[in-house]
């Protein structure tokens, strides 16, 4: 049966235009074809990647982050209570105020005791600065090798300059080294990220000079990057690449499944970039008109020394307060 799938999902008719079989594809007179096999080579690459970026955290972010002064800040320790332990690894990290209180008559500590310990315990499970600084670095570097590896290996390509030579001889086009070599340490370096999703800091960005305090720095970065989003985006991605896949194919082969499978991905992809877009140009807006306190998406830590009083808060029940206001008539 699992032969049968196999050779539905590969068959010819899906994959490859007119009457061209995979048997087209076979590497002769030395020519070289893209095969499925050609991508195991992505996990001995992610694995030399972890290594490396191992090696890259210890012996160049870490005295990097010395150098510029980057501190973990002091914590202090919640207190040893199993009741809210418990209740903090099987129910919720942020109780609602009924929970508070349910929890102040199980322990037989006051609300703002109450209160503390979560915030201490929520800002122990939080990662400091110089290990968001670490892998931070570690993605900023890798990305600028991958920006100028890909111009080093497309620069002299005649399809960069013209989208047409993109489909020359399609599909009996030759895997050129320097194109396999870098999309394996692309999809290498991801197929890391996967293998150490569960130890990495959640939802960051490449934030290096906002770690390092350098705020005018950091500001700029965020400009360039908006402004290089909204053409490569927006401009570059759906007028010149989906046009290219779109229009030029059909001038050689009639449609065919492969080329609306991938021509739908491409679309999908392209919502996605308007959706993140809206995102930008929301903090961009705030940048400009109001005041960007820091990303959206920063796990920041907590005060935890004493929670503020909050307005048209019910009055806690361990001090009998709610009674006194009542019999003096307030």
């Amino acid at each position: 049966m699992l032969q049968t799938v196999g050779e539905w999902i590969w068959w010819d008719r899906l994959w490859l235009p007119g009457n061209l079989s995979w048997s087209a594809l076979e590497d002769k007179e030395g020519r070289v074809y893209a095969k499925v096999s050609h991508l195991y080579a992505s996990l001995p690459c992610a694995l030399c990647l972890l290594v490396v970026r191992y090696l890259f955290e210890r012996y160049f972010a870490t005295p990097l982050a010395n150098f510029w002064g980057i501190r973990d800040k002091i914590r202090l320790p919640a207190e040893q209570n199993p009741i809210l332990e418990k209740y903090f690894c099987s129910q919720t990290r942020v109780p609602s105020q009924a929970d508070v209180w349910s929890l102040c008559k199980k322990t037989g500590w006051p609300e703002r005791r109450v209160q503390v310990w979560f915030r201490r315990r929520r800002n122990q499970e939080r990662p400091g600065l110089r290990k968001r600084f670490s892998e931070a670095s570690w993605r900023c570097a890798f990305y600028l090798f991958a920006f100028f590896g890909g111009i080093l290996a497309l620069y002299d390509k005649p399809w960069v300059y013209n989208l047409r030579e993109v489909w020359a001889g399609f599909p009996k086009q030759s895997l050129l080294p320097s194109q396999y070599w870098y999309y394996m340490l692309e999809m290498g370096f991801y197929l890391s990220l996967v293998f150490s999703l569960t130890f990495d800091v959640k939802r960051k960005g490449a934030k290096v000079f906002n770690y390092a305090t350098w705020q005018q720095t950091s500001n700029g970065m965020f400009v360039v990057f908006a402004v290089v989003f909204m053409v490569t985006r927006l401009i570059v991605f759906p007028f010149w690449l989906i046009h290219c896949t779109w229009v030029y194919p059909l001038e050689l082969y009639p449609a065919f499944f492969g080329y609306y499978f991938f021509n739908v991905m491409l679309l999908v992809l392209q919502l996605l970039h308007l959706y993140w877009a809206a995102l930008i140009l929301r903090m961009v807006y705030k940048f400009i008109f109001t005041q960007l306190e820091g990303d959206d998406r920063s796990d920041k830590e907590e005060d935890d020394s004493d929670p503020p009083i909050e307005r048209n808060h019910k009055p806690s029940h361990m001090n009998g307060s709610g009674a006194r206001g009542r019999a003096n008539g307030h």
